[in-house]
């Protein structure tokens, strides 16, 4: 599913709308006295897709127009990377027309956003939206929007890596044995651009724990051993994908043997048949669980309609019974934010899907190993510049 959704992808809901921020031309920015408690008449939504979040959400959000065709009479779906995310923002801002009225985006999406001062500052609306009852650890995923968006969907993530047990039969457990490993069987393990994979930025992320680094959080300055690392991992890498779903397509027909992946990249493929129902999964010595979350995300410059249907829908996703959607067909595993829902509480297709491909091993994990924060969006829009250009360089494939 994550062919058809992620890394590292998110959504944008596009509720069309004008305005600008104060980056140049058009509207101005709506203030919050000014958003009415609903629009004056429905607005139309366009949902555009840059990391895979409507495979989770989209039903809630379907649910939401049926049951509220007074706030959105339409919706259509379009898709883009996280990548293209600012530039596409940007763009309708300083035209005076930002028609993408909200943006459901992985980390990736919401950091670069934040970098340039793209998104409202959801926090003023709290009031409107309530107060989720989080998870522990995705409370601490919210913390990283600052202000400027608002959680929809967690999981634990990971790095975890995934292989074909037929060709790995001892599979590596160490850092150094990854290592070793890629070095005896080169161009057979393979991760994708961590600026747009899931499973990329995760192992990215991951490491510095893994290897004892200095300072987790800094890749400035306390990521040496990691930085060192993967240059040295990189001479045994073919190329590095730009999409997470590339690499599975790779471990399916045999070009690679091993890639990184999270819980959900691993549940999700098998369970659509993209990747074979016995390829197993392993984790590294000294794991970390590297959280994740996707979060719904709006744009300056959109009009105070747009808002108000925005924040409406929002809220109601933030409900157990939408909630519950999130389980999905194990992209996201587990899926749900909030605190106490559970996958009995899920459509009875993702329950079955669970039951299925989901691995018993996975709870056991999830409660075992210390689970820390992604990295906060200054400090991931440096990472990902470092490793585009001292690990990736010319081998990203386009």
């Amino acid at each position: 599913m994550r062919a058809k959704k992620w890394s590292l992808a998110a959504a944008f809901v596009l509720l069309g709308a004008c305005g600008s921020p104060n980056s140049g031309g058009g509207a101005k920015d709506v203030t919050p006295d000014k958003v009415p408690a609903s629009p004056k008449k429905a607005v139309t939504l366009n949902v555009i897709d840059v990391a895979g979040n409507l495979q989770l959400t989209q039903g809630m959000i379907d649910d939401f127009v049926k049951s509220h065709p007074n706030v959105i009479k339409k919706v259509t779906y379009t898709k883009a990377t996280a990548p293209e995310l600012p530039g596409k923002i940007k763009a309708q801002q300083n035209a005076g027309q930002v028609q993408i009225g909200l943006v459901l985006t992985g980390t990736d999406g919401l950091a670069a956003g934040i970098d340039q001062n793209l998104w409202v500052k959801t926090d003023d609306y709290s009031s409107r939206i309530g107060n989720p009852n989080y998870q522990a650890p995705a409370a601490k995923m919210q913390e990283l929007a600052q202000g400027h968006g608002v959680e929809v969907v967690y999981y634990p993530s990971g790095p975890l890596i995934e292989y074909n047990p037929q060709k790995v039969t001892k599979p590596p457990t160490t850092t150094d044995e990854l290592l070793a490993w890629a070095k005896a069987h080169p161009k057979k393990f393979q991760y994708a651009r961590p600026a747009n994979s899931g499973p990329g930025r995760t192992l990215l992320m991951g490491l510095p724990y893994l290897l004892g680094d200095s300072n987790p959080k800094d890749p400035r300055t306390g990521w040496t051993k990691t930085w060192s690392y993967l240059q040295e991992l990189g001479k045994y890498v073919d190329y590095y994908p730009s999409k997470t779903s590339e690499t599975m397509a790779n471990l399916a027909n045999g070009s690679a043997d091993i890639v990184a992946t999270t819980t959900g990249w691993d549940i999700n493929p098998r369970a659509l048949g993209q990747v074979p129902a016995g390829d197993k999964v392993g984790f590294l010595k000294g794991m970390h669980w590297v959280t994740d979350a996707q979060y719904a995300v709006v744009p300056r410059g959109v009009s105070a309609d747009v808002v108000s249907a925005d924040l409406q829908l929002i809220k109601w996703m933030l409900t157990p019974q939408q909630q519950a959607k999130a389980y999905d067909t194990g992209y996201f595993y587990p899926g749900p934010a909030v605190d106490g829902v559970t996958v009995s509480m899920a459509p009875q297709k993702s329950q079955q899907v669970i039951k299925q491909f989901g691995r018993p091993e996975y709870d056991n994990w999830i409660s075992r190993f210390p689970k820390e924060t992604s990295l906060p969006a200054e400090q991931q829009v440096t990472a990902f510049d470092q490793w585009d250009r001292t690990v990736g360089g010319g081998k990203v494939h386009k």
